[in-house]
């Protein structure tokens, strides 16, 4: 029996180890950008943005296109118009099958569709005179184009570029959130099982403590008041140990979860801080102006509103549109002949649509696209304006942030030096049990503070980086390269 209690007290240890995740800072983030849902959300945006930019190039390339009917049989009383212009009733029974292929061609300069197309027929009549017809169309050329005055494909040639490098920005931006994010949860993670240490260790000398002033009370050198605010202080300790337990649960299945890992066990590094490195704020806004969406996001929001206004004064004034067609056709009963002595075909059409008198609807319309375009203009100053802000006061705020974790880390240190020293002198005697609850309760809060300073370093610096996409360590530009387009 003994030597089985004795395997278990052995190997228990070594397998609760072996299941541990042992985890640094820059590991998490990097299982983070290839783990999270935040990068599985972020590469699908990317992604989808992507298809759609392919989409955009290929609507200028030629389409090629086969329709046909394959076949269609009507047996039905329909109504048709004679040669007379009488309308009457007759009995249709026929078999059509029908077939053509096309081209077409978007034009950017006119912002009209070319297309080139040809067609095959063929129709069989049941009843008292079965026979059979063709009709062919060896080729016809179409031109279409909505509205003269204004051209979707001039602005499109503007937007959809703008759309695309904003949404690759984007992408990178995204990808420096997530280490934020993994920070975040790192450190909540690193903080509860730094107060789990604190408590657990708290309640080590607050039982040692509450045993000294048992025998300090028996032989009269404390007041029982004395005893029961140690005793108060044991049972705080206990239940402190307990909450901070749970809190390590949950924020460690919060970074299991979040990093996609096997284990629950999450053995954290404390971060060590960063290399000495200044931050120029002009560099910093000219890299931000250079990399971030935002930039884009400005141009192609001004672009929209135009086009917006383009097409109110291109439409409500005048709508002029054109539609052309030239080809050859033939049709027989018999197919060998279809190909001789073609018939031409062909046509044109233009279309013009002015409003006399609409009650201002028109006018409206105009006057509205103005005023969005006014807006948007005004709004962009204004995120500009916020946008500088921001990237200054950032810079500004990291160039205090090392000097707040410099002075958090040296008080950290003296509040431990200072309480070891007050247990010392309170098992002595010396001092009495509220000086020793004092430095306690400073060394605690000093430890915390510390931790929240690590924090707010580790997360300004990534935010820094979000904020610029710039790598100010190692001076050069943030890219991605691990977007992958299936």
């Amino acid at each position: 029996m003994k030597k089985i209690l004795l395997i278990i007290i052995v190997i228990f240890p070594l397998f609760n180890n072996a299941q541990s995740k042992k985890l640094t800072l820059t590991e998490a983030i990097e299982i983070a950008k290839k783990k999270s849902p935040d990068y599985k959300i972020n590469l699908n945006r990317n992604q989808a943005n992507y298809w759609r930019f392919k989409r955009y190039k290929a609507s200028f390339l030629p389409e090629l296109r086969l329709n046909a009917v394959l076949p269609e049989y009507r047996n039905a009383v329909r109504r048709i118009t004679n040669d007379a212009g009488q309308d009457i009733f007759v009995n249709q029974n026929q078999l059509l099958i029908e077939g053509g292929l096309s081209i077409s061609q978007s034009v950017p300069f006119t912002g009209g569709t070319l297309s080139i197309n040809t067609n095959l027929e063929r129709v069989e009549l049941f009843g008292l005179n079965d026979n059979v017809g063709y009709s062919v169309i060896p080729f016809t050329v179409n031109y279409f184009q909505n509205s003269m005055l204004y051209n979707p494909f001039k602005w499109d040639k503007k937007i959809e570029p703008l759309i695309y490098e904003e949404s690759k920005r984007d992408f990178i931006e995204n990808m420096q959130q997530i280490s934020v994010s993994t920070s975040r949860r790192y450190f909540e993670l690193l903080k509860a099982q730094m107060q789990l240490e604190i408590a657990e260790t708290n309640l080590s000398n607050q039982d040692t403590l509450f045993q000294i002033s048992k025998g300090r009370y028996k032989v009269g050198k404390i007041a029982e008041n004395e005893l029961l605010q140690m005793e108060l202080r044991f049972l705080n300790s206990k239940n402190a140990v307990t909450t901070n337990t749970i809190e390590v649960k949950r924020t460690s299945q919060n970074l299991a979860r979040y990093l996609e890992l096997s284990t629950e066990e999450i053995v954290l590094d404390v971060p060590e801080e960063l290399p000495l490195f200044d931050v120029d704020a002009d560099k910093a806004l000219n890299e931000a102006e250079s990399n971030r969406k935002a930039v884009i996001e400005f141009r192609r929001k001004r672009l929209e509103a135009e086009k917006e206004l383009a097409f109110q004064k291109g439409n409500n004034r005048l709508e002029l549109g054109i539609s052309a067609n030239f080809g050859i056709s033939q049709n027989g009963d018999d197919f060998n002949n279809l190909f001789n002595n073609f018939n031409k075909q062909q046509s044109v059409r233009v279309t013009v649509g002015i409003p006399i008198f609409d009650w201002g609807v028109s006018k409206s319309r105009r006057k509205m696209a103005e005023a969005n375009l006014d807006l948007t203009n005004n709004n962009i100053n204004q995120d500009k304006q916020e946008f500088e802000q921001e990237i200054y006061l950032h810079v500004l705020n990291w160039s205090n942030q090392r000097d707040f974790l410099f002075t958090s880390e040296k008080a950290k240190e003296v509040s431990m030096k200072r309480y070891e020293i007050s247990k010392k002198r309170y098992i002595l005697n010396k001092i009495t049990i509220t000086d020793l609850n004092i430095a306690l309760e400073e060394r605690d809060r000093a430890i915390l503070q510390y931790l929240n300073s690590l924090e707010k370093f580790w997360g300004d610096y990534y935010i820094l980086r979000q904020l610029t996409l710039y790598d100010f360590i190692n001076d050069k530009k943030i890219e991605v390269e691990d977007i992958l387009y299936n």
